[in-house]
């Protein structure tokens, strides 16, 4: 059962007693852990509207659904929740079984001036399925449209619903041999819909590293009408219609349906971590690796505290975690070329091993678990959370420094202890990083959001005073807006504004996401 106010499922919630002893790590929090609410317990505020009696059966306004669909999956979303902070539920939410079902609940919102936020998997971090404005609003659930219409053996291509989660379309391509290699932290609980709608980065390093490189074409339903592109492998016939989509975040329209270019499935792999005095060395053996053309499919740099926490250091160690792959071909060669440039470059390999290394296996341990243990720190009051960017390797030191120094000053101002500021290099391109930071610090219970938006936004500012991006793989969503206005240009700006109003002249998709 997937949890209405945290991450993942019910069975994988981390305990009270766990809770109390991960708190036992920070000072000054409470000695109990908030309760976790039950549904049928919150008093919501009444639905202001009811859908029609023909689209009555698609939809439900029970607590359970009203609540589970009225935030993400962020820190502020998780402590509102547990805080039953609920002011602004969907009055209505709706789980269409095709895009005749999707036309009508859009038809029906525009004439009762509803608002529609689409709905993938939930698991926004960033503001992207919640809605803040005044009017009524509908959370529109695709999860019933989840199968994969057609498999292209021949092209290696697939056509996909939207609302497929991640373990779904992999479960449907497994008999085929194929995979479409795309592993987002979210994949049990994120669906195909939300990857594009988002621009979503997965969990390879390099070179397919966002859900863009994987499309051929997507079909897309607006107020206005189907938008459906040509699909072919390249085309340059003018701006490209499916890049006008991706990372729109349902301001635009629902994207229903999507060609994908998928792969054999690999059977090859091997992997190693490299340890570094320095982060700075490490980010010079990063570079040097994805510079020479090697591209493994894992180059993740930790750094000292994320490398503690993890568990794939204990001696105060940056780590190198590098991963190759094939579906074809023996892999040991590379990997082995690419632990001699780090070697090269100051980095200490672990002894070889036909199995993971600690170090590695030890990462990819935490990193799964990661989202469970925020939110049992977030019940004991302790503020959890991430960002990421990314920026030119020119700027990469300076950028990582700064960061930690501004988020640093703004945890010491507001709590009075340094807490922790930890960050991994997630992605890698020949001519950039994408350095990903984790903050942990003692909150206040009753203050924990307002104090981790304080955070949050001295962040943002470092990010901007950097030339960083304002979010390489999370979105922008409602929570980014701000910051995001001031990275888009001004012409774009206006151009999204004219596409909104071409697109949804009753304003009814998504507002205030992207600042549209």
């Amino acid at each position: 059962m997937r949890s209405w106010w945290g991450w993942g499922t019910v069975d994988q919630a981390v305990g009270d007693a766990e809770c109390v002893q991960l708190a036992g790590q920070l000072p000054g929090l409470p000695d109990t852990p908030l309760p976790v609410p039950d549904p049928a317990d919150l008093a919501l505020p009444a639905p202001r509207c009811h859908p029609p009696e023909s689209l009555a059966p698609l939809c439900t306004t029970s607590n359970a659904d009203r609540a589970s669909h009225a935030y993400g999956k962020a820190y502020r979303d998780v402590v509102r929740a547990l805080h039953r902070e609920l002011p602004s539920p969907p009055d209505v939410v709706a789980y269409p079984r095709d895009e005749r079902d999707i036309a009508s609940l859009i038809d029906w919102a525009a004439d009762a001036g509803l608002a529609v936020v689409p709905y993938g998997g939930g698991s926004s971090v960033v503001g992207g399925v919640e809605y803040r404005g005044e009017r009524p609003w509908l959370s529109l659930d695709l999860s019933t449209m989840d199968q994969i219409l057609d498999v292209d053996t021949t092209s290696r291509a697939i056509r996909v619903q939207a609302g497929t989660l991640g373990p779904a379309l992999e479960d449907q391509l497994r008999p085929h041999g194929l995979t479409l290699r795309h592993f987002p932290q979210s994949f049990e609980f994120s669906s195909v819909g939300g990857w594009l709608a988002t621009r979503a980065g997965g969990h390879y390093a390099t070179l397919h590293t966002h859900i863009d490189d994987f499309v051929e074409s997507l079909r897309v339903m607006t107020p206005s009408g189907t938008s459906e592109s040509l699909r072919v492998p390249a085309s340059g016939a003018g701006p490209s219609p499916d890049r006008f989509f991706l990372g729109s975040e349902g301001i635009l329209g629902v994207i229903t349906e999507a060609w994908l270019r998928v792969q054999d499935r690999p059977v090859r792999k091997a992997s190693r971590s490299v340890s570094f005095p320095s982060f700075t060395d490490g980010l010079t053996a990063m570079r040097a690796i994805v510079q020479s053309g090697l591209y493994p499919a894992n180059c993740r740099l930790l750094d000292q505290g994320e490398a503690a926490l993890s568990g794939a250091s204990t001696d105060g160690s940056s780590v190198l975690v590098l991963g190759f792959e094939s579906a074809h071909f023996p892999v040991a060669s590379q990997l082995d070329a690419a632990v001699e440039l780090a070697r090269e470059h100051g980095g200490t390999p672990a002894e070889p091993s036909d199995n993971d290394d600690s170090a590695v296996g030890s990462w990819r341990s935490a990193f799964l678990r990661m989202p469970y243990l925020r939110d049992g720190l977030a019940r004991m009051s302790a503020i959890v959370e991430t960002f990421e960017t990314a920026c030119t390797w020119d700027r990469a030191e300076k950028l990582y420094t700064t960061v930690r120094d501004d988020v640093g000053s703004a945890v010491r101002r507001l709590t009075g202890s340094p807490g922790m500021i930890n960050c991994r290099v997630t992605h890698a391109y020949p001519d950039g990083p994408a350095p990903y930071f984790t903050v942990i610090a003692a909150g206040q219970r009753g203050s924990e959001v307002a104090m981790w938006d304080d955070i949050k936004a001295a962040a943002n500012e470092s990010l901007l005073a950097n030339r960083a991006t304002i979010t390489h793989h999370h979105a922008v969503g409602r929570d980014h807006a701000a910051s995001y206005e001031q990275q888009r240009p001004d012409p774009f700006a206006a151009a999204l504004r004219h596409a909104k109003a071409a697109l949804d002249p009753s304003g009814v998709m998504n507002p205030g996401v992207l600042g549209i």
